[in-house]
């Protein structure tokens, strides 16, 4: 980030320094004082299993220059002196507020403003990951941008993300997630975006926001932070719902522009022509928007929903004045992004990596990228499945749902593991109508140290669970000799 003052940032977020501020500037802003660096603002953040309160020293120790605190947290005594008995060249300001987090929000904002960045928020049921990095690697040749850090997308992780900005960077990409009402609304005034993308909308969450119509409703309300100038990219499916009134929701009231992206000729961004191949795809897209003509498009990425991810992405870039050809010469040298749908061929073994999170939309692409592959004889398709978490009462139904969708993509070995494994493999077991084998784990420790027994050779393996399950693990051990 630039420097700023400490003076401008008590102002701003209507804080008195309980010590002289001084002329005291800061250069970055920490969360974590194992992070801190010399010239940090230390923002003392209260968690589950932390308290920021108790590390202030810690922080001051590594030159921080001030610290943000909750006004009603208890303090441990802060030293004048860091180690070797050397004063700090900074002072140990220290800034009282009724709340850090949203203190941390409110400088974010304000930050925002004062910087000449744009903003491309991006919001979504799946593939808010893959979509920012598609954008980023084919925007990042053209201009300085700068993009979230790993999922940065909740009230901490969006202000980070835009406070990492400096004065050099012309684009900023961030996710905005959710699990509760209104979180959206919040974090899209903060972010204050000039693009923001609904890639999709379906069951997750259920938790915390309840059923589909309130999902909807979460992510559209991204729209009321749009700058005035600011333009909404929403998924072509969710026109098709709120049209045919299988929601009982309607697009945002706003004189903000709205572009579409689908496979239908009514929209903007079209998709056509769509090859899907074992770990990667071509497709072709008609801008309408644009007078572009039809490009094909070489995805080095598997699975139907990646076409949609990079067809917004290649949305967000023609708002920026690229072209087809400049988002085709890009996308072809795309990466995999570790733990989604990330290829690893571990000797014999092909192994999908997929661990990262999943729900049921997740699930399903990620099924459908498996039973697409192109076996012979001494493979077997082997399903190791995690849990599918907050997903509140219709988790039980879902999970079996989960276990027939498993049978129709034609698994030949379920390996289970958590609390609704049983109910996933009775569900599979009772949709398939041909040997599959299934087991079942109580939890991820108990799969790591029992899945060599049920692996073969030049089996391909599909490996997907919520971030609670961590079947990465379960992959480290298939990485060790047996």
């Amino acid at each position: 980030m630039k420097k700023f003052s400490v003076e401008k940032l008590a102002q701003i977020i209507k804080a008195c320094p309980r010590q002289d501020a001084s002329d005291d500037f800061f250069t970055g802003i920490s969360t974590d004082s194992r992070t801190t660096k010399a010239g940090d603002c230390f923002f003392a953040l209260v968690g589950e299993k932390f308290d920021g309160h108790d590390y202030i020293a810690d922080a001051f120790a590594k030159e921080a220059v001030c610290a943000v605190v909750n006004k009603k947290s208890k303090i441990k005594p802060v030293p004048s002196k860091v180690e070797g008995n050397q004063k700090s060249k900074f002072g140990n300001t220290i800034i009282s507020v009724d709340d850090t987090v949203r203190a941390l929000g409110d400088f974010a904002a304000e930050y925002r403003r004062r910087t000449g960045y744009k903003v491309v928020a991006i919001t979504g049921s799946v593939g808010k990951t893959t979509t920012r990095q598609i954008a980023y690697h084919v925007l990042s040749r053209h201009f300085r941008v700068y993009q979230s850090p790993k999922n940065f997308n909740n009230n901490i992780g969006l202000p980070l993300t835009l406070l990492g900005a400096d004065s050099e960077d012309k684009i900023v990409i961030a996710e905005l997630g959710t699990n509760h009402p209104g979180e959206i609304a919040c974090l899209t005034r903060i972010a204050q975006p000039n693009v923001a993308v609904v890639i999709n909308v379906h069951p997750a969450h259920l938790e915390g926001l309840g059923d589909l119509q309130a999902i909807t409703q979460e992510k559209l309300s991204i729209a009321e932070g749009l700058q005035p100038d600011g333009v909404l990219i929403i998924n072509a499916e969710l026109v098709k719902w709120l049209n045919g009134d299988r929601l009982n929701y309607q697009l945002p009231v706003t004189n903000h522009q709205i572009k579409t992206f689908g496979k239908s000729n009514d929209f903007d961004y079209q998709i056509s022509n769509i090859v899907y191949n074992d770990f990667s795809s071509s497709f072709t897209i008609n801008d309408t928007a644009v007078r572009h003509p039809a490009e094909k498009i070489e995805l080095p990425i598997p699975g139907t929903g990646n076409v949609e991810n990079a067809v917004a992405a290649w949305a967000i870039c023609s708002r920026f004045g690229l072209t087809i050809d400049d988002f085709a010469q890009a996308v072809k040298t795309l990466k995999t992004i570790p733990m989604r749908l990330e290829m690893l061929q571990i000797g014999t073994l092909t192994v999908i990596n997929d661990c990262y999170n999943a729900n049921p939309a997740s699930m399903k692409n990620a099924l459908d990228i498996l039973s697409n592959i192109k076996t012979k004889e001494t493979n077997r398709l082997v399903f190791i499945c995690g849990d599918m978490a907050e997903l509140g009462q219709q988790s039980q139904a879902l999970h079996a749902e989960l276990g027939a969708a498993i049978a129709q993509a034609g698994v030949q070995v379920l390996l289970a593991v958590g609390k609704y494994a049983t109910t996933t493999t009775e569900a599979a077991r009772q949709t398939a109508n041909y040997d599959l084998q299934t087991i079942c784990f109580e939890d991820t420790i108990s799969a790591c140290n029992n899945v060599r027994e049920f692996i073969k050779d030049y089996d391909i393996i599909l490996v997907k669970g919520s971030r609670t399950a961590k079947l990465e693990m379960v992959i480290e051990k298939l990485k060790t000799p047996k």
